[in-house]
C-alpha cells in the first residue's frame, strides 16, 4: 500500500545550501538596491534643479563609440543597452542555477513561484490594457508594469528594517528571476522591429564559440570578456535588444557542482559579477533613465492620462492581485498548506512589494514609446509613482507584522549548540540532540548549584534571625 504523500508546506524552511545561497545573493542585492535608491534620487535632483537641468540633458545625450561598428551611442543608450546586459547576464546565471540546483529543479516547488510570476505579469498587462483602452489611450505600454525590480524591493526592506523570513525573501528572489526571464522574452519578441540576419548570425556563431570554450573547460577572463563584447555588439546590430546576449551567455554557464567542487563555475562567476551588476551597472542605468521632470502638474497628469494611469494601476493593483491570486490558487490546487508561522496577509504584503517596478519597467517604457519623448517621460513618471505607492503600502503592511518576522528570523538563526549550523536544520541529527543534552545537563548542574547556595543563604539568615529573636525576648 502506498504511503500517503505528506502535504507540502508553502514558504517553509529552505534547505541549508539554498538558504546560504539566498542569503549571499540577497545581501549583495540589498546593498545594490540602496545604491539604486540613491542613484534614482540623484537623478531626479539632477534633472529637476534648474541650475543642473541642462547639464543632465547634455551628459545623457552625449554620444561616443565607434561609428563604423554602429556603436556611436549616447550615454543613456550605453547605460540601457550596455550596462543592463551585465544585469541580464546575472539574471541568466540565476535562472540556470535555479533550474539545475535550486527550487525550480523540483516541479512541485517550482509551481508556486512560476505560476505566481506568470499571474503577476498577466494581471498588470490586463489592468493596463483595460485602463488605457477604456480611456482611449495607446496599448503600446502593456508590458511596462509587468516587471518586478528585486534590487529596489530589497532596498525597501533594508530601509524599513523588516526582518522578512528567508522563505519569503527566497520566494521574492525566485519570483523576480522568473519575472526577468519573461521580461526578456517580451523584449525579444515584441520589441524587435527589423532584423540584420548577418549580424544575428555572427552573434549566434559567437555564442556557439562561447559554449564550446565552456565545454572544453577553457579558463581566463581575457578569453571570455572580449568574446562577450563581440557577441554583445553583434546582437545590438542585429536589431534584437542587446541585453539578450547577456542572458544567453548566463544560461550557458554550468551551475551544477561536480565532485570535489566547492562552487560551480556559474556560481563562482555570478559571485564575481553580481556586485558589478548591483553596485555599478543598475545604479548607473537608473541615474540616466530616472531623470524626469517632476512637478505638481506632471504628477497630476500621471492620474489623468490613460497610459500612465494604466501603468500605476498595473503596478499597484495588477501586480498585487496577480501574485497573491496565483499563489493562493497554486496552494489550493496542489494541496500545499501555508507554513504554520505565516499568514496569507504576509503573502499579500510580499505581493504588494513586488509592485515595485523600476529597472526593467523603465527599459520597456523607453522601448514601447520610442520616438515619443513626452510620453516616454510620462511613463517613467508613472513607473516612479506606482513604485512609490507600492513601497508605501508594502511598508505599512510589513511593519504591522514586523514583530512576528523578527521572532521567526531569530528562530532561523538560533544556534544553541554553537555548531555553526542553525538548530532548525539539525533536528534529525542525533549528534545535535546529544550536544543539546550535554548543554542542558551543564545548565541543570549550574542551577542545582545555585539552588543549594540560595538554600544555604536562607538557612543562615533564618538562624541569625532566630538568634536575634531569642535575645530580644530573654530576661532583663
Amino acid at each position: 500500500m502506498t504511503a500517503p504523500r505528506t502535504p507540502r508546506k508553502a514558504f517553509g524552511y529552505l534547505s541549508l545550501p539554498e538558504r546560504s545561497y539566498v542569503a549571499d545573493a540577497l545581501r549583495t542585492e540589498t546593498v545594490g538596491g540602496v545604491l539604486l535608491l540613491l542613484a534614482a534620487v540623484a537623478s531626479l535632483i539632477w534633472a529637476n534643479v534648474p541650475a543642473l537641468q541642462d547639464s543632465y540633458e547634455s551628459v545623457s545625450h552625449f554620444h561616443f563609440g565607434p561609428e563604423a561598428l554602429g556603436l556611436n551611442l549616447s550615454v543613456e543608450h550605453w547605460a540601457a543597452d550596455g550596462l543592463l546586459a551585465i544585469f541580464f547576464f546575472v539574471a541568466g546565471v540565476e535562472l540556470k542555477r535555479e533550474l539545475v540546483a535550486g527550487d525550480l529543479r523540483d516541479p512541485r516547488a517550482a509551481a508556486l513561484p512560476v505560476v505566481a510570476a506568470l499571474c503577476g505579469m498577466a494581471a498588470p498587462a490586463l489592468v493596463y490594457t483595460f485602463t488605457s483602452g477604456v480611456g482611449g489611450g495607446s496599448l503600446a505600454g502593456w508590458a511596462v508594469p509587468t516587471a518586478t525590480d528585486i534590487a529596489f524591493a530589497l532596498a525597501v526592506l533594508a530601509v524599513i528594517g523588516t526582518s522578512l523570513p528567508s522563505a519569503l525573501r527566497a520566494f521574492l528572489l525566485t519570483l523576480a528571476v522568473v519575472d526577468d526571464l519573461f521580461a526578456i522574452l517580451i523584449i525579444a519578441i515584441f520589441f524587435t522591429d527589423q532584423l540584420n540576419f548577418a549580424a544575428l548570425g555572427g552573434a549566434a556563431a559567437g555564442l556557439a564559440v562561447f559554449w564550446l570554450l565552456l565545454r572544453k573547460g577553457v579558463r581566463g577572463w581575457y578569453v571570455y570578456v572580449p568574446l562577450a563584447l563581440i557577441v554583445w555588439a553583434l546582437m545590438y546590430n542585429s536589431g534584437i535588444h542587446a541585453t539578450i546576449a547577456g542572458v544567453a551567455m548566463g544560461l550557458m554557464l554550468r551551475c551544477h557542482r561536480r565532485e570535489g567542487e566547492e562552487h560551480s563555475p556559474g556560481e563562482h562567476i555570478e559571485h564575481l559579477v553580481r556586485p558589478l551588476s548591483a553596485g555599478l551597472a543598475v545604479p548607473l542605468f537608473a541615474l540616466f533613465s530616472a531623470g524626469v521632470a517632476v512637478s505638481g502638474s506632471a504628477l497630476a497628469e500621471v492620474f489623468t492620462q490613460p497610459e500612465t494611469l494604466g501603468v500605476v494601476l498595473g503596478l499597484v493593483v495588477g501586480k498585487t492581485l496577480g501574485i497573491f491570486g496565483g499563489t493562493w490558487l497554486t496552494a489550493r490546487f496542489t494541496r500545499a498548506s501555508l507554513s504554520d508561522e505565516l499568514a496569507w496577509a504576509d503573502v499579500f504584503a510580499v505581493a504588494t512589494l513586488a509592485g515595485i517596478g523600476f529597472t526593467v519597467s523603465l527599459l520597456i517604457g523607453e522601448l514601447a514609446f520610442e520616438g515619443d519623448a513626452a510620453m516616454t517621460d510620462s511613463v517613467k513618471a508613472a513607473v516612479l509613482t506606482g513604485s512609490l505607492i507600492a513601497t508605501a503600502v508594502a511598508g505599512v503592511l510589513l511593519k504591522m507584522r514586523n514583530a512576528t518576522y523578527r521572532r521567526l528570523t531569530e528562530e532561523e538563526e538560533r544556534d544553541e549548540d554553537l555548531s555553526g549550523v542553525p538548530d532548525v536544520y539539525e533536528q534529525d541529527d542525533p549528534a545535535y540532540h546529544l550536544r543539546m543534552a550535554e548543554i542542558h545537563e551543564r545548565k541543570a548542574a549550574e542551577h542545582r548549584r545555585l539552588a543549594r547556595e540560595k538554600a544555604a543563604e536562607r538557612d543562615a539568615l533564618a538562624e541569625v534571625t532566630s538568634g536575634a529573636s531569642d535575645e530580644d525576648h530573654g530576661p532583663a
